[in-house]
């Protein structure tokens, strides 16, 4: 990859390393279709004037069917599904799961126009990376019990299927407005909830938690990511999340004093490895082309 893709890469990687300890700090007082809202609303509401200002409402209205299809596999269902895990795991073993989304991303990938070719190089990488998940999964597996394991997978199965999305269908429309547009629609829809689940008493703690999500994990973080994929390519940058693990356990044991565990210690290094070799190609695989399709208006 670039410099510009490297730095992108390691952006992300804090970025969205630090949401699953925010969700679980969040989860103490708010329910998880509140939390959605509060992470969607104030994002569009911050993208609307940079999407009127560029003129870009009438793409929003233009392609709303697309855009909400990418909200509800992307936040809507997801960040539902993320919470309500969370009330009963820790985070670091949520971060642990979601390692699966490049996994399913390759494999839908292969029945889309948008698959993109594999290095045996970028193969490795991936192999690698989940052999480094294996052993971090030293945690405590039957904590919060198979029904909020299986949420996680319905999780990575909606990442994994929003990036192709936006590369089949959205290729036309600017990141911002497919950011403020789909953060809208899922905001609105899960409004009846919010206003009858209204919480008796929220802390300080967590409102500066959801205003980080919103903010910075959700509004930042996604025009960030649109312009990895650009720069990078959609397979190669939902590697991130490898390691965007290693943040995640890092936060949970520092600040929520979850274990350190054997097979953390062992899998960092590896999940490293990993999210380097499935990142980068060697010269002449024909493997580093970049994307056609653009996400952000320059």
């Amino acid at each position: 990859m670039t410099k510009k893709a490297w730095f992108l890469f390691a952006a992300m990687a804090f970025i969205w390393g630090i949401p699953y300890l925010l969700i679980r700090v969040a989860v103490r007082d708010l329910h998880p279709g509140q939390i959605v809202v509060l992470r969607t609303l104030p994002a569009a509401l911050l993208l609307l004037p940079l999407v009127l200002y560029r003129r870009q409402f009438s793409l929003i209205v233009k392609h709303w069917r697309w855009i909400l299809a990418f909200g509800v596999v992307e936040f809507g269902i997801p960040w539902y599904c993320m919470s309500t895990a969370e009330e009963h795991l820790t985070s670091s073993f949520t971060s642990l799961v979601i390692c699966g989304v490049p996994l399913i991303a390759i494999f839908a990938g292969r029945f889309t126009s948008a698959h993109e070719k594999l290095s045996k190089r970028r193969i490795a990488g991936l192999a690698i990376g989940a052999v480094g998940v294996g052993l971090l999964v030293g945690l405590d597996l039957g904590h919060g019990g198979v029904a909020s394991i299986l949420l996680l997978v319905v999780v990575c199965v909606g990442y994994a299927l929003g990036p192709l999305v936006l590369q089949t269908k959205l290729t036309d429309v600017p990141g911002p407005a497919i950011v403020c547009g789909a953060t809208g629609m899922v905001a609105l829809a899960w409004l009846p909830y919010f206003v009858t689940h209204l919480p008796r008493h929220v802390n300080s703690e967590t409102w500066q938690s959801v205003a980080v999500l919103s903010v910075i994990c959700t509004a930042v973080a996604f025009l960030v990511f649109f312009a990895l994929v650009k720069e990078a390519g959609s397979g190669r940058s939902l590697v991130v999340v490898y390691s965007n693990t290693a943040i995640a356990i890092l936060l949970g044991v520092v600040f929520l004093h979850e274990p350190l565990t054997v097979g953390i210690v062992l899998g960092f290094p590896l999940i490293v490895a990993g999210s380097y070799l499935g990142t980068t190609a060697t010269r002449g695989s024909g493997d580093a082309g970049v994307d056609s399709y653009l996400f952000i208006d320059d």
